[in-house]
């Protein structure tokens, strides 16, 4: 708990100093705690470094001869776009074929959270919840979709606000057969 008290004091000495680089008074009433403020946000919305995917996922793990599609979609995820560090967000589409082991269900949820609260890329993102739920469960195959908005698009730059990402990675039997894959998309579509 201290090491963590002491990396917020950081985070918030160094707020200071971008404050006054911005010109503003970080002594003035409305900014006197934000730089806290700011970094215990900051620690919360990248707490996923603290947390072991693989581990967590492991621990709800049960024996299931379940061999269709198992979907689980719509997830909300909120990340920190790693290149200017303002937030992208959206929903995550995720499914997996089981081969003798299923996983509950709000497990995939948590495990979009761990890597989405970390600073990301959205194509990292999609690639990283795939892999742990393969190497993890070990699945025929596994379908991941994410589809987003970054504000980093949407409030600088090209400034599309209506603008979409959207990120796929198909592993084992979503990758190598066009039904499965076609299926998948199909069902994540649907309302």
């Amino acid at each position: 708990m201290e090491a963590q008290n002491q990396s917020e004091q950081k985070i918030a000495e160094a707020l200071k100093v971008i404050l006054a680089e911005l010109g503003e008074d970080p002594k003035r009433e409305g900014l006197l705690k934000t730089p806290e403020r700011y970094a215990k946000a900051l620690k919360f919305l990248t707490q996923g470094y603290q947390k072991d995917p693989k581990a967590m996922l492991s621990q709800a793990l049960f024996s299931e001869q379940y061999d269709e599609m198992v979907i689980v979609k719509n997830i909300e995820f909120y990340s920190l776009c790693e290149h200017h560090l303002v937030p992208f967000f959206g929903k995550a589409h995720i499914g997996y074929i089981p081969n003798g082991k299923i996983v509950g269900l709000s497990k995939i949820a948590r495990l979009v959270d761990v890597y989405a609260r970390r600073l990301q890329v959205q194509e990292r993102l999609t690639g990283e919840v795939a892999a742990a739920l393969m190497e993890t469960l070990q699945p025929l195959g596994v379908g991941v979709i994410l589809e987003a908005a970054h504000l980093c698009m949407m409030m600088r730059g090209v400034e599309k606000e209506n603008s979409l990402t959207m990120t796929s990675t198909m592993l084992g039997q979503f990758r190598n057969d066009e039904k499965t894959r076609a299926e998948f998309i199909k069902l994540a579509r649907k309302n």
